[in-house]
């Protein structure tokens, strides 16, 4: 008993040990603190495979070899053979080109009448209508003005026939009333009166007699 007590006794005098320090809590960690999940990598791309070479049938023995297919991305196109166009030959009909130098007058296109009427004449100097292209080169200097060359002209169309010979003369003596002389004017139209009497242009010459037989200024 007296042991038990004694025991009591020293256990209540021994110093108290010291009481266990707490620690502090450790702090939450931010989103900025957080360790980062590496991204998943990007799948790699399948390498790419090789187009293989198109297949060749074999030839068979007596066969030839079949060509091989074109590829669709280059097409060939054929590019159509152009062809002249042959010259446009010349008809060789003298009243279809005397009609042509014709239509060319009316056109007032007057110096390639002219020239088409000359050529006319060169080539078919004893045709019906020689006379008739003669007076017509006349009539184009005429239309121009030039009364001079048209009196050249118009005297020439007597050496192709009488057919256009009485109009040539009406148009002589108006190129000389043109140039102020009116006494040849009414001589070439007494010629139509003379040798063409039965003409219309023998009317046209008589009226033109009494209208210009005086000096008009």
């Amino acid at each position: 008993m007296l042991a038990e007590a004694r025991a009591r006794v020293d256990a209540l005098a021994a110093p108290a040990p010291p009481a266990p320090v707490a620690k502090p809590p450790a702090p939450p960690m931010s989103a900025l603190e957080r360790p980062r999940v590496p991204a998943a990598p990007a799948p790699a791309a399948p390498p790419a495979t090789a187009t293989p070479p198109p297949l060749v049938p074999q030839s068979l023995p007596g066969v030839p070899p079949a060509a091989p297919p074109m590829s669709a991305a280059a097409p060939t196109t054929a590019t159509p053979a152009t062809t002249p166009s042959p010259p446009t030959p010349r008809t060789g009909n003298p009243e279809q080109e005397y009609n042509a130098a014709l239509t060319t007058f009316r056109s007032r296109e007057h110096g390639q009448a002219v020239l088409d009427f000359i050529d006319f004449i060169a080539k078919y100097p004893k045709h019906t209508l020689a006379g008739n292209a003669q007076y017509w080169i006349g009539e184009a200097y005429w239309a121009q003005r030039d009364y001079r060359q048209a009196l050249v002209e118009f005297e020439k169309v007597s050496e192709h026939g009488p057919a256009k010979a009485p109009d040539a003369l009406i148009k002589i003596g108006l190129c000389h009333l043109r140039l102020r002389d009116v006494s040849r004017a009414q001589q070439a139209w007494q010629r139509v009166l003379r040798d063409y009497p039965k003409s219309e242009a023998a009317i046209l010459a008589q009226s033109l007699m009494r209208t210009h037989s005086v000096v008009r200024q």
